[in-house]
């Protein structure tokens, strides 16, 4: 049985108000919890943040929504709904694909169009190869998400189930570069259905082959955009929180954890002192062992993941081969990895990720204005250039991406650019993330399941972790599950009426 926190529970303080720490107060108050969020910014989200510029309303952090079934799940714990909340719209294609030989690839989700699209780039061998790859996806992601993805770990022993021995039939301790190359032929297409490992902060030539399940969730379970942009997913969320009673505390930092023996008794912010009877920490890890005045012992040193420049440009343009998600691949594919994970360089000839979300929704711009996000992914702070090195670096760099991006056929984007903001490695490490990244400890195998940092922490009683820096791992559906988590280490998984509850059942 999984370890839950002993003592009472009936008050806990969330620290953080991102999409973690939004997923653990809906499921706390589902279960009947008293909940009070403390998030230090002056709007929810965390990293999935918002910056207001000039009429363009930017996404600061992720902007591919997947698994929304992941996010209604903690709407549905208060009885309220994430479609009732959140206008999605599904995203045809999912992502474009362009290459450096001047080919293009429009990533469907839905099976026969994909291998339509498939046939038309690559022949019928390969559509046949994709039809096999979709079905080892889908099971892949059955034997993963019940055991390994949405499950707490107390031991290594507790892989040892029905599931681990599927997902090993599934060839999911392999390599993945290796595993979708036994599908597909096409070293094009290997990339489309492999270069999501880089979420995880593994090349895809090291990374296991039970990482495809990113791509299942990318190119299987289909891609969403979130009206008003991918903050609206955390405001939603914090709404429904407000409305089944938690109090939303914005703008106060946390200073210390008060104890009292191995309990957290209070959590001081520069404005107040909250009691509590437990506490959910979604800090990146550095912040949170901080708080905590401890880090558990580990025999080898955490990595962390790549890290990434965003460019953010509002435009007096657009370019109509962009579709809402674009990525653009360079000639280039191992040796930019082993650039960015061993030599600590910048990539020589980037892959990159471009997103135009005004396609989808105008409004997150001016009239006649468009919105581009460039993400670039570079080295960490630990492997690659310092904090102070990015000063210098930061603006050399965005115009070498521009410069890039004219070579690629965006004709005329650097003089279209109106209005700029420019995020670097040492934007991230200034706001607290290890490492200079927003992506967290990577997913090497000793970094993941029960190998990642636990949610619960030695010599505190009543303290859970939340976040993509412990079970189960980085990005938006794992955030989601990583609350759910933190909330059943408390709660049993059990639910419980509350007050508010008992007061409509009367």
């Amino acid at each position: 049985m999984t370890r839950t926190l002993s003592g009472r529970t009936d008050h806990v303080v969330v620290v953080g108000a991102g999409l973690a720490g939004l997923s653990a107060a809906l499921h706390l108050l589902g279960s009947g919890r008293r909940v009070t969020v403390v998030e230090r910014d002056d709007l929810p989200g965390g990293r999935a943040g918002r910056l207001e510029l000039n009429g363009y309303r930017i996404d600061t952090g992720p902007t591919v929504l997947t698994m929304p079934d992941l996010a209604d799940e903690a709407f549905a714990a208060v009885g309220d709904s994430l479609h009732k909340r959140v206008d999605l719209i599904p995203l045809h294609p999912a992502y474009r694909a362009s290459f450096a030989d001047g080919s293009t690839l429009d990533v469907h989700t839905e099976g026969d169009a994909m291998a339509a699209e498939v046939e038309r780039f690559a022949g019928a061998r390969e559509a046949a190869g994709y039809r096999r790859l979709r079905v080892w996806l889908e099971r892949l992601y059955r034997a993963q998400m019940r055991r390994f993805i949405d499950a707490n770990f107390d031991s290594p022993l507790d892989l040892l189930t029905g599931d681990l021995a599927r997902l090993a039939a599934l060839g999911g301790f392999g390599r993945l570069d290796r595993r979708i190359g036994a599908f597909l032929r096409d070293e094009r297409l290997q990339r489309v259905f492999s270069f999501q490992a880089l979420y995880a902060g593994v090349p895809p030539a090291r990374a296991l082959a039970a990482y495809a399940v990113i791509a299942y969730m990318d190119t299987v379970a289909g891609v969403y955009f979130p009206r008003g942009g991918m903050h609206a997913l955390p405001q939603a969320m914090a709404d429904a929180a407000g409305d089944a009673g938690a109090e939303l505390r914005f703008g106060e930092a946390v200073t210390r954890l008060e104890r009292s023996g191995g309990r957290v008794t209070a959590v001081v912010t520069a404005k107040d002192r909250i009691r509590c009877d437990a506490v959910v920490l979604t800090p990146d890890l550095p912040v949170t062992y901080r708080l905590l005045g401890r880090a558990p012992r580990r025999p080898v040193r955490l990595r962390h993941s790549p890290s990434a420049v965003v460019l953010h440009a509002g435009t007096d343009r657009t370019w109509p081969q962009l579709a809402h998600h674009t990525i653009s691949f360079g000639a280039a594919w191992r040796a930019t990895f082993d650039e960015l994970t061993r030599q600590g360089r910048l990539m020589s000839d980037p892959s990159l990720l471009i997103t135009r979300p005004t396609a989808s929704d105008p409004g997150l711009a001016p009239p006649g204005r468009h919105l581009h996000y460039i993400l670039a992914p570079c080295p960490n702070t630990d492997i690659g250039p310092g904090v102070a090195a990015w000063g210098e670096l930061g603006p050399r760099y965005r115009d070498e991406l521009l410069g890039e991006l004219e070579r690629r056929g965006l004709d005329g984007i650097g003089s279209a650019v109106e209005d700029d903001s420019l995020v670097t490695p040492a934007d991230w490490a200034g706001q607290g993330h290890a490492a200079g990244t927003p992506f967290s400890v990577s997913h090497t195998f000793l970094q993941t399941g029960p190998f990642r940092p636990r949610n619960l922490v030695r010599g505190t009683e009543n303290a859970v972790l939340a976040g993509c820096g412990t079970t189960p791992g980085v990005g938006v559906p794992t955030a989601l599950v990583s609350g759910k988590l933190a909330a059943a280490r408390i709660t049993g998984g059990a639910r419980r009426p509350s007050a508010r509850t008992e007061g409509a059942a009367r």
